[in-house]
Parts: structure tokens; C-alpha cells; sequence
């Protein structure tokens, strides 16, 4: 009985190599993993990349065979090894790593020895048997890297982005429901981290969600310039060795597999080198992530304490914070959130810098573009889920805490400055202060309005601008000596 063979000979222009015989990869992307040890991070982490990816050879293999450049049984069978990826499968044989020089050849040709493997076996042949059906001739067929890559990971991006706003409408949502629980919840807003005037606990989540919706907006704006695609350019742009009707025919089908809105650029020697669609999909995540990191911020601070600080609100405890403090528990939750941004601030440098370092007709430096994109995307949709599961919907408010806050500040005399004038309000702040007495009793006192007229302006509705005021009370001036008296 003969031993199966553990590997099967593969060769290039470059020699042969011996590939293991169970891998549906081939000689260049051998190649790749001994040049490429770098990231040792393969491209089927990104699955919506590798998903892009088949879509475009089973859309190419469509096209070729309608045009009449590929017989039809290789098309087929190059079209159901790309649906067996699209669905899921071989995702492990994508094995490049996500940083590598060639512009992304490695990993195109990664994507044609896999899908050309699957369909050799769908058609009864060895892993190999390329005189039957080959990665360049004809998975390859009216492609370059040049087109088939950019495009790969636009339409990668599109898909990976619809999950990332689902995840951020979640979240979005849950900061509203936050607002509505605490819609009555007075505290003393603040500006500089000094007390500024009242507002509700609810109308500060509420200010959170609305950011989060003008972000949402964002995103879905700048994806529209990822659907502009070079498809049918190859090499340069001039759509050397394709057949004239191929990049409508791509295109068409593209669009029917995707289910996205995709169109073929206008000049494609341009598409082929411009990477500016990168660059201003990274600024709209890096807007998102510091945004977002801002919130985070602030969820620390109105949590600080619980006994020293802020503690306006609570975070849910998630776990122990201290290896020396007992009892200690920390915002672990809105500090990985901030580092996530941070690590998304960094890769938009990353990709501005790699798009400037573009050259003539082609931008060498794609895989790193893709690479930072698709972290930031996948991180961030990672941060926005366990940010509102483990913390959002769980906070609550110190609703005693914020109350006496609010009872003692004498920020409260804002409201009241349209009654007694600024130079009075000011007056009677500073005895406030120094006699640690109530502003509503010290206006009172002062005989610049009634217990009752008072009462009313620094009601929690009031204060908060829920209820606006509807007329105005004319400004009743105070003996100074009476001021001055409360103010000494």
C-alpha cells in the first residue's frame, strides 16, 4: 500500500517549491509567507475582506464567460468555488499575511490558487492540476491586482461598515433610554470642569446620543466613496489584455452579488493610482472613535469616586480593580474604549501617510491602508458593543447626591438674572459663597423677589430650559445696602 503524498511540487518563474499537499494555496502564496513574516496576522482575519474578495472572482468569472473569453465549465466552476468562500468555507487557506509588499499581489494570488483549488476538486482533479484550470489564466482571466484589490477592499469595507452601524445604532439607542430614565434627574451642568448652571442628567445622555446619530450620518455618507470601483483597469488603467465590454459586464454583476450601489470610475487611470477614498473613509471612523473617546471621558469623570470624586453616576462593576485596594472598582469598560480610539487615531495617520507615498500610476502601499481600515472598523464595532452591554445599560443615577449638588450651587442664580440683573446675581453668588447660605433665601432676604416667584424660576423645569420662560418680570433694583450687607 502506497503512502499518500505529504506535499505536491508547484512552479513559478522563480523554481519549484514543494506545497503541502492538503493546502489549497499555492506556490506564490508560499512564497509570500517566507517574505512576509511580518504582521503574523493572516488576511482571513478580515472576513469581509476575503468575502470581497470571492465576490469579485465569481463576478469576473460571470463576465469572462458572458463575453465569450472563458469557456463556460471553467467559469462555472471558478463561479462555485467563489460561492463556497463567500459562504464561509476555506476561510483558513487565506493565510497571507495582512502586511506585505507587492501592493496586495500576494493576496490576490492567494485568492486564485484557493478558489482555483476548490474548483479543481468540485471538477474531480488533484489540488494543482493547473493545465486543467489555472490561477492566472483563468481565475485571474481580464484581472490585474491593480483592480481587483482596491475593489476587494471597498466592497469589504461596505460590508463590514453595515455591521459597524447597526452596532452604533444599538448604542445610540441605548444612550437614549438612559435619557429618558433620567429626564428628571436635576445636577449642575459644568464648563471648564467648573459648576456652571443646572441642567437634567437626561438632557447629558441625551447630548450623547445626538452625537452618536450625527456620526451615524457620517459613516453612511462616506461610504458612498468606496462604491466607486476600477474594475476592467488591470495593470494601469488602460485595460490592457480585457475586452471592451468586460468593465460594464464586471460591474453589472458586481452590483447583482454585492447588492451594493457600486460604479465604475470615470477615469480609471486615475482610480487605479488615487487612494483618497481611504483617506477620507479613515477621517470619518477617526471622527466616530474620538468622539466617542469623548463620552468615555466623560462617563469617567461623572462616575469618579465613588466617595472623592464626581459621583453623579454609577458604572456597573465588571470586575475587581485593584491588586492592592480591596473594594476598588474602576471604568475598565470606557478606558478600553478610549485606547481603541486612540489605536483608530494612529491608524488614520497610518493611512494618510500611505496614500501620500503613493507613486505614478500605482499606490504601492494598499495592504497597510487595508489593514489599518479594517482593525479600526472591527474594533470599533467591538468597543461600541461591549461599551453599551457592559456599561451603558447598566448606569445608574445618584439622584441624592445630585439633588443636594444642585440645592447647594449657587449656579442656580443664572435663572434668576433676568429678575434681579447680572450685578445683583453677581452679589449675591459671592455671599452664597461665603456664607454657605441658600441663593433662593439671600434673594429673598434681599427683597428682590417673592418666596413663591423664586420657587418658581428655580424649578427643576425652569432650570433646566424644559420649560421656558414666557414673560418677563421687570428688574426689581435692591437697596444697596442691602446687597452689600449679604455680600460682606
Amino acid at each position: 500500500m502506497e503512502d499518500t503524498p505529504t506535499t505536491r511540487t508547484e512552479t513559478d518563474s522563480l523554481g519549484s517549491m514543494e506545497i503541502p499537499a492538503d493546502a489549497y494555496w499555492g506556490i506564490h502564496t508560499a512564497r509570500a509567507l517566507q517574505n512576509f513574516d511580518v504582521a503574523r496576522r493572516p488576511v482571513a482575519v478580515y472576513k469581509d475582506l476575503v468575502k470581497a474578495l470571492a465576490m469579485v472572482k465569481q463576478a469576473s468569472a460571470r463576465a469572462n464567460k458572458e463575453i465569450g473569453v472563458l469557456p463556460a465549465d471553467k467559469a462555472d466552476l471558478i463561479d462555485r468555488a467563489a460561492q463556497r468562500v463567500i459562504d464561509g468555507e476555506f476561510h483558513d487557506q487565506f493565510v497571507v499575511g495582512v502586511i506585505q509588499g507587492g501592493a496586495g499581489t500576494s493576496t490576490n494570488m492567494n485568492a486564485n490558487e484557493v478558489i482555483t483549488n476548490i474548483a479543481l476538486e468540485l471538477a474531480g482533479r488533484e489540488k494543482g492540476d493547473y493545465a486543467f484550470l489555472s490561477p492566472i489564466d483563468d481565475t485571474n482571466r481580464s484581472q490585474s491586482t491593480n483592480d481587483v484589490y482596491p475593489t476587494a477592499i471597498k466592497i469589504g469595507l461596505s460590508l463590514d461598515l453595515l455591521t459597524l452601524l447597526d452596532e452604533l445604532e444599538l448604542l445610540r439607542q441605548a444612550f437614549l433610554a438612559k435619557a429618558v430614565e433620567f429626564h428628571d434627574v436635576l445636577k449642575v451642568g459644568r464648563t471648564q470642569l467648573q459648576d456652571a448652571v443646572p441642567m437634567t442628567l437626561g438632557q447629558e445622555f441625551h447630548g450623547f446620543a445626538t452625537t452618536l446619530g450625527y456620526d451615524h450620518q457620517r459613516l453612511t455618507e462616506n461610504a458612498y466613496l468606496l462604491y466607486e470601483v476600477n474594475m476592467g483597469a488591470t495593470a494601469i488603467g488602460t485595460g490592457i489584455t480585457t475586452h471592451p465590454a468586460y468593465a460594464p459586464t464586471v460591474l453589472r454583476h458586481l452590483r447583482e452579488i454585492t447588492g451594493l450601489d457600486l460604479a465604475t470610475a470615470d477615469d480609471l487611470v486615475e482610480s487605479t493610482s488615487d487612494t483618497g477614498s481611504f483617506m477620507s473613509f479613515s477621517s470619518s471612523l477617526k471622527r466616530n472613535a474620538i468622539k466617542l473617546s469623548k463620552i468615555c471621558n466623560d462617563l469617567r469623570l461623572l462616575s469618579s469616586g465613588p466617595q472623592s470624586g464626581f459621583g453623579e453616576i454609577n458604572l456597573p462593576a465588571v470586575q475587581a480593580g485593584s491588586s492592592i485596594m480591596p473594594g476598588k472598582v474602576n471604568p475598565v469598560i470606557p478606558e478600553v474604549v478610549n485606547q481603541v480610539a486612540f489605536a483608530v487615531a494612529g491608524a488614520d495617520l497610518t493611512v494618510t501617510m500611505a496614500v501620500e507615498a503613493g507613486q505614478l500610476q500605482l499606490n504601492a502601499f494598499e495592504p497597510v491602508i487595508a489593514h489599518s481600515l479594517f482593525q479600526s472598523i472591527t474594533w470599533m464595532r467591538r468597543a461600541m458593543h461591549t461599551l453599551r452591554v457592559n456599561c451603558v445599560e447598566g448606569i445608574t443615577a445618584n439622584r441624592e447626591r445630585l439633588g443636594a449638588m444642585v440645592g447647594s450651587s449657587v449656579g442656580v442664580i443664572t435663572a434668576l438674572t433676568p429678575f434681579i440683573g447680572y450685578e445683583a446675581s453677581a452679589a449675591l453668588a459671592k455671599a452664597a459663597l461665603l456664607t454657605d447660605r441658600s441663593v433662593a433665601d439671600l434673594v429673598v432676604e434681599a427683597g428682590l423677589m417673592s418666596r413663591e416667584e423664586v420657587t418658581k424660576q428655580l424649578s427643576p423645569a425652569r432650570l433646566s430650559g424644559l420649560e421656558a420662560i414666557t414673560a418677563a418680570i421687570p428688574i426689581v433694583q435692591a437697596p444697596d445696602d442691602a446687597v452689600d450687607a449679604r455680600a460682606s
